[in-house]
This record gives structure tokens, C-alpha cells and sequence, in this order.
């Protein structure tokens, strides 16, 4: 089968003055391959030929959910570690539990995660954790799409830095393309300088980009500053970390003067935002707006399942949305086609993608998903658009493509036993429970 035919939706499209998302109704979207060929008038008089159709009356066809930062994986944790300090959260809790952690447990913890995206929409996930090959094999299986970066600590060593290079050698466009590599030193307070600059000439050398958390928190940065006499992001510059495209996950502690140097840099960096995880532990939120306003690109991201307990992009788009008004006091901040924006195409940006994700136009891959707009809970559907902010659920998602394979379709997973995959988690639960101390110094005491 080469081509697919999507006949009769709305469909969430860019809008040909303003490039922020718009509504189109009575479309069809001609997929050949793993591309986009064609949007047309459902009325047309010739229909397109396909090997498959899709009835999509009744729904909205929008580009699929990108999460720019994840720790998939991690949600065989879910639950263990909850009202608890970030400082807690980290020491007495997360590197306990993971000391638990074996490669069989990150490819379940993968799939688990992969199904729970899928089902929510999600058709592109940055991870960013352990074993990661695992995770790629799930990744293959479930035929979404992935940017994996296997988590590196410079207390490891420089043999474990090699050992991350070898993964991006390995895995880079593998599952027909759908995979893509980057290297993951997991943050300024756990890898000095010298270990970054490491990292980014083994980036440079790969071709490849850098996914890592820095200034997680404005006491992170206050506390850099005071020891250092830099911020995290200043950390990041002087190491070359911006010579080569970057992804900060979260940049709560953001600075104006951050802003500034980000703006300058020699190479594309995207931001990270996970309102909900921000939420739960207090770290403060992303300064979206002057990102934006200095041409960085903002994404939406969950963090891990521990954090965030679930992965619905969803829930996120939702509550940047209302946070942002309510941050600013002001309701009329962040409308509705600016958050579509970010969930889409910035988020597309934010992981270098861009012209490849992110949009429903000729020539972008065919990562689309299908959200029914029957429910009650969207009646009466005067404004599509708002509904899908405030008022669409994750189950909403009726079939997902990714590469132009349906991969779920009538909320049927096509290419994952999700029942396996509870059962083989589940069965490890006691055990994933322990914590167990720390050997090595890896505690969250950033720049203290």
C-alpha cells in the first residue's frame, strides 16, 4: 500500500497570511508513502485515488503531537514519588529507584509509555534516559517517531560518553527514518566543563545535536550564579554547547541576559515546556513570551511520568495556555491559535524538524492524527479550535499515522499488545519499588 486517502475532515492548517493554525473544513489529505501529496476539497468532483481510505466525517485531522521532552522509561515509576520537594524528589526518591533499573525494564517501560502516547496522540517523542537502545527497539516496534539521547552523567567518565557516541552511530535514521540520535549529557551541575565541551566535540564529529536540562529552576540559576559567577546558560555558551542545535528541557530559570545570548548563538536551540511537572514540584514556569519574542521556538513536553504522571500533550497544551494568562493577568495572552502554534510547529522547531513535522502541507511527513468532536463534553462545537485546547481528552484520538502507516486506528493499537505490555510491567512492581542507595555522587545539589 502506497497510498492513503483521509476523506472528509476538518483539518488544522496553517493560514496562508498569518502561518498560524486555522480551520478548514470538508478536506481531504492524500498521503503517498510517507508523505503529504495533496489537500483538497472533499467536493471535487474527480476523487483522489487511494489504496485505503479513511472516513474522517466528524473529525479534526491535525499534525501529530510532538513531546520535545520525555523520560519514557520512567514510568514504571509512576506514583513512588509524589508531594515531595524537587531536592527530594531527586535524593530520596528518583536515583534511589533507579538503581533498579535493567534494560528489560526500559523496553517495557518504552512500550508502555509509546501506547499511552499513541493513544493520546503523541506520534514524536525526544527522550531522554538509560539503555537506550531498548528504547529504540520499542520505538521500531510501536513505528512512531523518536529523537533518543542516552542520559550521560560526567561522573561516568569519558568511556560512557563513548559509549553514548556509539548509541548515535548505531541508531541514528534507523526504523526507516523514524529514529533519529542525539547526544544527552544530562545537565551543567552533573558535567563540569570540560566533560560538555567533550560532548559537543563528539556531537560535532556525529553531525548530531545536543538534548540536555539546564536551568531547571531560577534558585538553579541564582545558585550557579553565585558559585560560578555564570548561569546555567551562560555554562552552556562558554562550552560550546550552542555550536551545535540544542534542546533545554524545561529553562524555568531563564534569564533576561540568557534570552539574549540564546538569541546569538551559532546554532538552532528549542526549549522545552512541561507546565504540568512545573506544577507538581514548584519550579516556576518557562518564560515563553520572550523566548518567543527573541525567535527561540518553544515546545510542548510532558517530562516523565513520574513527574507529570501521565504523558498527554493534551493536558499540557491546556494548561501552558491558561498558565501564561494567568502569569501574565491577562486573558487575552496566549490565544488559542498561538497555543496550537507551539504544540505544532514549535514544537516541530524545537527538535530541528521543522520542515519536516509540525504541519498538515504538501511535502511534510504524514505524522497526522484523527480526534473525534462528537463527545458531549465538546458540544455544541461552535468553535472547533477552542474545543481542541480546552476541551479535548486524550481518548478523543480515534486513529494516528505516523510516516503514512496507520499505527492505531478506531483506538485499536495496530502495531502494540498493550495488554502484554501491562502484564510484563506489572509483573516487576516489587521489585521497581525498592529504593536503593546511591553508590556514586549524583545528588541534586546543583552549583550548591
Amino acid at each position: 500500500m502506497t497510498k492513503l486517502l483521509i476523506h472528509n475532515c476538518m483539518a488544522l492548517i496553517p493560514d496562508e497570511e498569518s502561518e498560524l493554525p486555522t480551520l478548514r473544513e470538508n478536506l481531504d489529505i492524500l498521503i503517498d508513502k510517507d508523505k503529504i501529496t495533496a489537500l483538497r476539497s472533499s467536493d471535487a468532483k474527480t476523487p483522489p485515488q487511494a489504496d485505503q481510505v479513511i472516513d474522517a466525517r466528524g473529525m479534526l485531522a491535525m499534525p501529530g503531537l510532538i513531546n520535545t521532552h520525555a523520560h519514557t522509561p520512567m514510568g514504571i515509576f509512576r506514583g513512588l514519588a509524589e508531594d515531595v520537594t524537587i531536592e527530594r524528589w531527586f535524593n530520596e526518591f528518583m536515583w534511589p529507584l533507579e538503581s533498579n533499573l535493567t534494560e528489560e525494564d526500559v523496553y517495557w517501560g518504552m512500550l508502555l509509555g509509546l501506547a499511552e502516547m499513541i493513544e493520546g496522540g503523541v506520534t514524536t517523542v525526544a527522550d531522554h534516559y538509560f539503555f537506550m537502545d531498548k528504547a529504540g527497539e520499542a520505538v521500531t516496534q510501536a513505528g512512531a517517531r523518536a529523537a533518543l539521547g542516552w542520559a550521560v552523567f560526567g561522573d561516568r567518565g569519558y568511556k560512557a560518553l563513548d559509549a553514548t557516541a556509539d548509541f548515535v552511530t548505531r541508531w541514528q535514521g534507523k526504523a526507516e527514518g523514524r529514529i533519529t540520535a542525539l547526544m544527552a549529557p544530562h545537565a551543567p551541575y552533573t558535567c563540569d566543563d570540560d566533560f560538555l565541551r567533550a560532548t559537543v566535540a563528539r556531537a560535532k564529529n556525529l553531525g548530531v545535536g545536543i538534548h540536555i536540562h539546564a536551568a531547571e529552576t531560577l534558585g538553579q540559576t541564582e545558585a550557579s550564579q553565585k558559585k560560578r559567577g555564570l548561569t546555567p546558560i551562560q555554562v552552556l555558551a562558554e562550552t560550546g554547547v550552542f555550536d551545535v542545535p540544542t534542546i533545554i528541557a524545561h529553562g524555568c530559570g531563564i534569564l533576561a541576559e540568557d534570552i539574549a545570548l540564546m538569541k546569538e548563538a551559532s546554532a538552532p536551540i528549542g526549549v522545552a515546556h512541561a507546565p504540568k511537572t512545573y506544577l507538581k514540584l514548584g519550579m516556576g514556569l518557562t518564560p515563553i513570551l520572550p523566548l518567543q519574542k527573541a525567535g527561540i521556538p518553544v515546545g510542548l513536553a510532558t517530562d516523565g511520568p513520574v513527574s507529570n504522571n501521565t504523558l498527554d500533550i493534551f493536558e499540557s497544551l491546556r494548561l501552558m495556555a491558561m498558565l501564561q494568562k494567568h502569569e501574565a493577568r491577562n486573558p487575552e495572552v496566549m490565544t488559542i491559535p498561538q497555543a496550537l502554534d507551539i504544540a505544532t510547529r514549535g514544537s516541530a522547531a524545537v527538535l530541528g524538524m521543522a520542515d519536516k513535522i509540525g504541519q498538515l502541507s504538501p511535502g511534510y511527513l504524514a505524522d497526522i492524527i484523527l480526534v473525534d468532536m462528537s463527545g458531549a463534553h465538546h458540544q455544541p462545537l461552535h468553535r472547533p479550535l477552542a474545543s481542541l485546547v480546552y476541551n479535548t481528552r486524550a481518548s478523543d484520538v480515534q486513529t494516528v499515522i505516523v510516516n503514512g502507516k496507520v499505527i492505531m486506528q478506531d483506538r485499536r493499537l495496530l502495531t502494540l499488545n498493550k495488554a502484554e505490555i501491562i502484564r510484563r510491567v506489572g509483573q516487576n512492581m516489587t521489585r521497581l519499588s525498592r529504593r536503593v542507595p546511591k553508590n556514586r555522587v549524583q545528588l541534586y545539589q546543583p552549583f550548591r
